[in-house]
């Protein structure tokens, strides 16, 4: 072998044999917080806003819809769009779901098409997720219809 070659695989042993003896020296924090291994944990809790009969008010006459769950982790990139699976026409009556307003699927002009828009694919541009919440700043908003 040659000189780089033995001088390469002496720093891969090095790393791989003294990286290993300093992981198992620290220590390991676990996810689970004090359970051990073999005891069993309930799950989180799942937050989800209770939906009243009507569905969530809005603050301004065509103001978008509230998302009434959690979106964490949902993909919307410009090839995919994880609320259309269960949104989009015909999903939407298999699991029970809104369907997407009729107006996202027109195009710039106006003009039907058979998909959403471009111009209304990343859905939270627009609406948001309702979750029962304290407020950060106290306020004293009221929507259009409180206003006098």
């Amino acid at each position: 072998m040659t000189r780089r070659l033995w001088i390469a695989v002496a720093l891969v042993a090095g790393l791989a044999f003294g990286g290993g003896l300093s992981a198992q020296q620290a220590p390991l924090k676990s996810d689970r917080g004090d359970q051990r291994i073999d005891e069993i944990n309930l799950p989180p809790e799942v937050l989800r806003q209770e939906v009243p009969a009507g569905g969530f008010g809005r603050a301004y006459r065509q103001a978008p819809p509230l998302i009434p769950h959690r979106i964490d982790g949902y993909q919307i990139t410009k090839d995919n769009n994880q609320c259309m699976s269960c949104h989009d026409w015909p999903q939407n009556a298999r699991v029970g779901a809104p369907k997407v307003s009729e107006t996202h699927y027109r195009d710039r002009d106006g003009n039907p098409i058979d998909r959403v828009a471009g111009t209304r694919w990343f859905c939270t541009s627009c609406h948001v997720p309702q979750l029962n919440a304290r407020e950060l700043v106290k306020n004293r908003f009221e929507d259009a219809t409180q206003i006098r």
